[in-house]
């Protein structure tokens, strides 16, 4: 019986989170409707700047492909810091770790619930986008797992956000400039090889940017798995992704100790 109880217990977990999201959701249908257009006006407004105000469809699927793929790291950090700090506000963070299921299960529970809703939201905007100004993206299972290592990495980086918050609480600059950072320089609209090599350097070692790279290689320009594997971009993706993975959860993991240990746990 004890077994049956822990072997449903993560699926129950991530059912929960995902029942809890859903609620918020359509509580606040507005906010979330008018965050969905503004996501789909900014694409068309940059896009616009950029070409000199003719953007060509064949030209705008790179473009696409990038901030789709930015849009998952700007909801997976906004939504781990700023549902950490309401939840501090509320009083559920504590409950939360009061519970008898360890917390990695919980985080994992609300990341699992957090990709749902985020790619939810992609396939909506991705999809009247596509449709309305005639963008073509190819779908190819080569695609598959290099999208999965590239929000592995991404959500190592919010990992690393989220234990932030647990210690200093009010960390919104920081998101705000880490969203913004990610999607002027991690190539969706500008490529990192037309920035000066400093520059360069710095947006290569930032999430999403090797992830883009890989995966406008494999969805656009039709190359396996095996070519990217021995170029050595896929390699590069594997090892950025797991850093980012180890770092953000150690640091995730260090902010519960210092919550733990300074009783912020219920304190904003």
């Amino acid at each position: 019986m004890l077994m049956t109880r822990t072997v449903l217990m993560p699926g129950t977990v991530l059912l929960n989170e995902c029942y809890k999201r859903i609620i918020l959701l359509w509580s606040y249908r507005f906010n979330f409707l008018t965050e969905t257009f503004m996501i789909g006006f900014l694409f068309i407004g940059i896009s616009f700047f950029v070409s000199g105000g003719s953007p060509a469809p064949e030209q705008m699927a790179p473009a696409l492909l990038g901030y789709l793929t930015w849009f998952f790291a700007a909801f997976a950090i906004g939504d781990m810091s700023q549902g950490i700090r309401e939840e501090t506000q509320t009083g559920t963070l504590e409950q939360m770790y009061m519970s008898p299921l360890p917390s990695g299960l919980l985080l994992a529970g609300r990341s699992a619930a957090s990709l749902l809703v985020s790619s939810a939201m992609v396939i909506l905007v991705g999809g009247i986008l596509m449709l309305v100004l005639g963008i073509r993206i190819p779908v190819r299972i080569e695609g598959a797992p290099i999208f999965a290592l590239t929000i592995s990495g991404l959500y190592g980086f919010a990992f690393l956000l989220g234990g932030a918050t647990l210690v200093f609480k009010q960390v919104n600059a920081l998101s705000n400039l880490l969203t913004n950072m990610l999607l002027f320089l991690n190539g969706s609209f500008l490529t990192v090889e037309r920035m000066p090599v400093w520059l360069e350097t710095f947006a290569r070692s930032l999430p999403t940017t090797q992830g883009i790279d890989v995966l406008r290689r494999v969805m656009l320009d039709n190359l396996s798995l095996a070519s990217v594997w021995q170029d050595g971009s896929l390699v590069w993706l594997i090892g950025h992704s797991v850093i980012f993975l180890v770092v953000g959860w150690g640091v995730f993991l260090w902010g519960e100790r210092v919550a733990r240990r300074r009783g912020l746990l219920g304190q904003y």
